[in-house]
């Protein structure tokens, strides 16, 4: 493997990691222990209130282990202020319905971070599964499609993915450092790593709230309390550029885009997991990329592919560049920020983003929205 250069702007040298640093080093990688497993799954079991709307449950009703939280608190550790990647294997999968794990799924969030909502709908959750949406439309969202993504961040700290179903063919998630890329950038282009630290326009799928703009804008890479930070996202740069009266993009911003993209699937760069039933993928958004391969889903309904994904605001993230505004609403940490809140974030919504900050001890403010 390559030795990179560690210039002070690029920050995080844990981050900053290759294919051979993961395969070498698998200290991201949980167990949880059948004892674990079980003890979970009767939680869940005993919480589970059907019909309940997930924003009523509080955390009190999920009492896990102090073990099983010890080790799903060091893997949000080693995604927030390590490698950027963590995954624990073993969730209790078998014997729980989809709508049970969704719960189990919630019911870690509610340890550990203020869930944001996702979507139009303003849905706290989202089924990563193929409903038939085109992903290269204007209000093309991939965790409905079946389609390869590019690679991207999510709109909160870290992202969860929790895996029930897999596809029987692709499907496979890939991730990517941002660091290492913008390292790599730094060496082989550094004309064009620097206009990925000039603002670009991103579209909002159309999920914009009442008041706010089609677009927000923020550079792809920028600087903050001496670490890197990342906001990248093809679909959603392309897409701004067809809305009425947009900018193209230069010619040095398109050759700025391109080799970023191929940097971050070269092989050395790219890391490839198929995540299995009963799997926790959870990624920061400020130092990973991801994204999925195409996937042909198996023609059993009950087997199709099915993960649940929950974007977490985090206690103990950092601060971010001014420039993160836009999108984020704050730049404080300690503060909730993030999401999309959409068209029905409603008293109810604020009510849950503010008992769940004062019980995690951040603040939260309802007039702060992206």
């Amino acid at each position: 493997m390559r030795a990179l250069s560690k210039e002070p702007l690029a920050g995080r040298d844990t981050a900053a990691w290759f294919v051979a640093d993961l395969e070498g080093d698998t200290r991201w990688i949980s167990h949880l222990d059948e004892a674990d497993q079980a003890g979970m799954a009767r939680v869940v079991k005993a919480a589970m209130v059907p019909g309940q709307p997930l924003l009523a449950y509080h955390r009190r009703d999920f009492p896990f282990s102090e073990a099983s939280l010890t080790l799903i608190r060091r893997a949000f550790d080693e995604a927030q202020h390590g490698l950027g990647v963590a995954l624990i294997k073993h969730l209790p999968r078998e014997g729980l319905s989809p709508e049970e794990f969704e719960l189990l799924t919630w019911g870690i969030g509610l340890h550990f971070g203020v869930a944001r909502p996702q979507d139009k709908q303003s849905r706290y959750i989202n089924k990563v599964m193929d409903i038939g949406t085109v992903y290269r439309s204007a209000g093309g969202r991939g965790y409905s499609s079946n389609a390869e993504l590019d690679f991207h961040v999510d709109g909160a700290d870290v992202v969860l993915l929790s895996c029930y179903n897999q596809a029987s063919v692709g499907g496979d998630s890939m991730c990517s450092s941002a660091v290492t890329a913008f390292r790599l950038l730094q060496e082989e282009r550094p004309d064009l790593a620097a206009v990925l630290r000039e603002p670009f326009r991103f579209s909002r799928q159309g999920e914009q709230g009442e008041g706010k703009p089609p677009v927000h804008v923020n550079p792809v890479y920028a600087e903050h309390g001496g670490n890197l930070f990342c906001f990248w996202n093809r679909n959603r740069v392309l897409n701004a550029t067809k809305l009425a009266d947009a900018p193209t993009l230069s010619a040095r911003q398109e050759d700025a885009i391109d080799l970023l993209d191929a940097i971050l699937r070269r092989p050395q760069v790219m890391y490839l997991m198929r995540l299995e039933p009963g799997d926790l993928q959870i990624l920061s958004n400020y130092t990973a990329l991801h994204s999925r391969t195409q996937f042909q889903d198996d023609e059993d309904s009950t087997r199709k592919r099915m993960l649940f994904r929950l974007w977490l605001a985090m206690p103990d993230a950092p601060a971010l560049p001014d420039s993160w505004a836009g999108f984020f609403g704050s730049t404080s940490a300690g503060m909730v920020r993030g999401g999309v809140h959409g068209f029905q974030y409603d008293d109810s919504c604020i009510a849950f983003d503010a008992r769940q900050a004062a019980e995690l001890g951040m603040r939260f403010d309802p007039s702060v929205r992206p």
